[in-house]
């Protein structure tokens, strides 16, 4: 087997419009597609014995065990490897289950799909699984525990950790969409100007002199001892002459810890003696110069969890620790411990695996013990100093026993300190008595707070304290989202794009839109290219000053990686031609519909459909739309027009010279295309078809008409409005056409406004892309045939893996098939070519380059026009 391939889909996609997380890869089966497995001698066996838990997959049998009598009467190895990569997933703690495997139209090939919760783990995975399978066919034994180490280890290294994951869960349950802005904490909520960003459980909200403070535990504890708040008794040292004045001062026992330290690092508690004081201090120094010493409070530890000035949760935390059994070591304990189910690795479970370091090591000396004491039945030995879950800690759900005095308390020194969120450490014997009674003392306040002893504490109630911060970030009428519109289609992509971010930017809204030509807020260009992936769709839902989107979204992006988004408000398909087949396993028109229908799959219930009646295959993706539907046509007596509009539907046609929407029996007349710059005096058929869909979808999105038809009347085409489409330059003897048509529905869209200009000479500059079938460029030049009085071929670029003779020949093919005696120059230097061109143009004749056939030849032949205007 081959792996040809491995893509990670982000968005909705072809497999799965909800399933958004998805692997694709490509697999070559070579000569096991003529052994299924039931020919493969013991496969089915060692399947089994590798990986038992494959008996709960049901497959297409329905029930457990499935999936084991499909490999024994004989599957394909594509559908084992698919299963192997769930499994697998599963067993090292990534519950996941949807998986598709389809043969391509290559025999042999196919493509292995399935869900991952980790992008890296799930390519990992899809490795492994080959890898596996190769193992089993050849009867070798594989190490499968080193693989899903392999995966934990992945799933640590890239995962959110417990806290920042626990608030992107809970605003996806809310429905709010979410961008990880790097590789660890930092998250985008919401899209465009909607948008607010944390980092673990730091707000945009949180006050950086709140932080300050809280990192600096004297200042925090001057503060809160002038607002009557009880705190441990104290002070700061930075030298060992310091340490014995603290000694005196505060006195046996003592806390040793960091003065800007954070879970525990460096902390030694119960300082007896004037050597462990020595060393807590060169301990502590590890992690800060200046170094907190107090007296050390007899009692528990308790985290609170203040949110918007809000208690919201209590935990009693309890340092890692193991009791005796008065048989066996402290070590074997330890083992004993860290095989409780409940303790993983990292933040894979609700308690972390306890590990040996010089905390527990000192800790286990001041009791004359080592790691193979055998401790007496019941007793507790303590392993670390602190109580962190991060350390091996377990945590105990008080918040219904707090009292309300200290209620009251916590939520005052959120207020003092400043924190939107943060955890409050006290040292008491309860919570349940006020702390003025019971000798209990804030020992810290905590800016970022981990949250994962709430979420799940080893012992009470779980608490979803990342609702609270989902409720302070988007309170109620505050919306997460910002409009999304999306435009596919063959042709009239970008020109639709274009003039629909026209209409909305007139309207008031800032907007962000993508082309094939860049990316834009406004009308300023801030990324040149061809722009119409999800990666462009995401640069403009992250820009802060983003009202409204409008994305331009092709084939390639969507089969690359999905949509950049989760869900549009409107969804536009201006058409569907040939063009791309033969590419990534679409090979005709019913393959590229399924492709285009998935930005109408990602239009929300209550969106719509922006729809193209004249296009069957357009027609055929509104049978399977979950939305609201609309259609244009340029034919208001098309059948499916008025079959909509009499059930009362919306609808925008090109009647009687007039753009018009119809709802139900009524007309609402736009505008006269002869009034609209875009159509060329209603010369350009295609021209009006993207005015009607710009229309229909703006006037859905409740703009008015009239305020629609003045941004019709003020969309000139022109190289800065609409670049590549036609851009017109008028010379004193002649007129040159720049034209990015490069399929035979373009080609023929630039032939019937041809057909209206009346010109001594038409003549053409064309040339092919080599990743097209042979069939559409020889299609192309049939077309350029009929267009042109004399064609130049200029085979300069877009080779994609073919030579510049075989695209030549094509072309020529076309050319003389329709007319053999037409003029033909081949001159593959695109500026020698251009130069050619202009100066052997005859007055009167009208020359048209297609196809972005000349590099930069909006720019140089605004040159020439410049250096015409310069001779006058």
């Amino acid at each position: 087997m081959k792996i040809l391939g491995i893509q990670v889909l982000r968005g909705p996609n072809i497999w799965s419009i909800n399933r958004k997380k998805l692997i694709q890869m490509r697999l070559d089966l070579e000569e096991l597609e003529q052994r299924p497995t039931n020919l493969i001698p013991g496969f089915k066996e060692g399947l089994e014995k590798l990986i038992p838990s494959l008996y709960s997959h049901r497959c297409s049998k329905g029930e457990p065990g499935g999936f084991l009598s499909r490999v024994e009467e004989g599957t394909w190895m594509g559908h084992v490897i698919e299963h192997i990569a769930l499994e697998t997933q599963t067993l090292a703690g990534m519950d996941t289950g949807f998986g598709r495997t389809r043969q391509t139209k290559t025999d042999g090939i196919y493509n292995v799909v399935f869900s991952y919760l980790e992008e890296k783990v799930g390519v990992f995975a899809a490795e492994s699984a080959v890898r596996i399978a190769e193992a089993l066919i050849e009867g070798k034994a594989y190490d499968l525990d080193a693989d899903i180490q392999q995966m934990k280890e992945l799933r640590e290294s890239e995962r959110l950790g417990p806290s920042t994951g626990s608030i992107v869960d809970e605003a996806i349950s809310r429905n709010i969409p979410w961008i990880r802005l790097n590789k660890s904490s930092l998250v985008q909520l919401g899209y465009g100007k909607n948008q607010v960003r944390f980092r673990a459980t730091m707000t945009e909200r949180t006050s950086s002199i709140a932080v300050d403070i809280a990192g600096d535990k004297d200042e925090t504890k001057r503060l809160l001892g002038d607002a009557a708040i009880p705190v441990a008794k104290g002070v700061t040292v930075t030298t060992i002459d310091d340490v014995y004045s603290a000694l005196k001062s505060v006195g046996f026992p003592l806390v040793f810890k960091p003065l800007d330290g954070n879970h525990g690092k460096g902390a030694t508690i119960n300082v007896k003696t004037e050597s462990e004081a020595i060393a807590a201090f060169h301990y502590a120094k590890q992690y800060s110069r200046r170094i907190i010493v107090e007296r050390f409070i007899s009692g528990h530890d308790f985290r609170v969890l203040v949110i918007d000035h809000k208690m919201v949760a209590a935990a009693l935390r309890v340092p890692a620790h193991i009791r005796g059994d008065g048989k066996n070591t402290i070590q074997y304990l330890i083992d004993q411990e860290n095989a409780d189910p409940r303790r993983g690795y990292g933040h894979e479970n609700v308690l972390t695996e306890i590990t040996v370091d010089r905390d527990t090591e000192d800790l286990l000396d001041k009791k004359g013990y080592t790691l193979e004491t055998v401790p007496a039945k019941g007793e507790i030995v303590y392993l670390k100093s602190t109580a962190n879950l991060s350390t091996g800690g377990t945590s105990i759900d008080v918040t219904d026993q707090v009292h309300p005095q200290n209620v009251f308390n916590c939520e005052r020194i959120s207020r003092i300190v400043g924190l939107d969120i943060c955890g409050i450490d006290i040292m008491a014997e309860n919570l349940t008595e006020p702390l003025t009674e019971n000798g209990g003392v804030i020992l810290e306040v905590n800016a970022a707070p981990g949250f994962r002893m709430h979420l799940a504490p080893s012992e009470g109630l779980p608490r979803n304290v990342a609702a609270p911060v989902i409720d302070m970030l988007y309170p109620p009428g505050k919306s997460a989202r910002i409009p999304i519109i999306a435009v596919t289609g063959t042709n009239g992509k970008t020109t639709t794009t274009r003039l629909i971010a026209h209409i909305v930017k007139n309207n008031g809204s800032r907007v962000g839109f993508t082309t094939s030509d860049g990316i834009y807020v406004q009308n300023t260009l801030l990324m040149k290219g061809d722009t119409t992936g999800p990666f462009s769709a995401e640069f403009i839902l992250k820009d802060p000053t983003v009202e409204v989107a409008v994305l331009e979204t092709a084939r390639g992006g969507i089969l690359r990686s999905g949509l950049g988004f989760n869900s549009c408000d409107i969804g536009v398909v201006t058409n569907i031609q040939e063009d791309h087949l033969g590419l990534a396993d679409i090979h005709n028109l019913d393959d590229l519909t399924r492709v285009k229908s998935v930005v109408i799959g990602a239009v929300k219930r209550n969106g719509w459909a922006v729809l193209n009646a004249d296009n069957k295959h357009c027609l055929k993706i509104a049978e399977s739309a979950d939305c609201n539907v609309a259609y244009f046509s340029m034919d208001e007596k098309n059948p499916v027009i008025k079959e909509h509009c009499k059930k009362g539907g919306i609808a925008a046609i090109y009647e009687n010279g007039y753009v018009t929407i119809k709802k139900g029996d009524w007309k609402i007349r736009v505008e006269k295309v002869t009034h609209i710059p875009l159509t060329f005096n209603g010369s350009v058929e295609f021209m009006i078809q993207n005015v009607l869909a710009a229309t229909l979808t703006t006037f859905l999105w409740g703009y008015k008409t009239e305020d629609i038809r003045t941004s019709l009347e003020t969309f000139i085409p022109s190289a800065a409005h609409t670049p590549g489409r036609m851009n017109t330059f008028k010379f004193k003897e002649f007129t040159v056409l720049v034209d990015f048509a490069h399929n035979p529905d373009g080609f023929n869209g630039i032939r019937a406004y041809l057909a209206t200009i009346p010109a001594t000479m038409h003549v053409g500059i064309i040339s092919g892309t080599g990743d097209r079938r042979n069939e559409d460029i020889i299609e192309t030049a049939r077309i350029a045939a009929h267009m042109f009085d004399k064609v130049y071929i200029c085979q300069e670029k877009y080779l994609r893996g073919r030579s510049q003779q075989e695209l030549i020949d094509l072309l020529l093919i076309g050319l003389r098939e329709v007319k053999p005696d037409l003029p033909i120059v081949i001159n593959n230097d695109g500026e020698d070519c251009l130069r050619e061109v202009m100066a052997n143009a005859i007055p009167g004749s009208y020359v048209t380059i297609l196809s972005d056939t000349i590099h930069n030849a909006i720019e140089k032949v605004t040159n020439y026009l410049d250096q015409e205007l310069e001779k006058k």
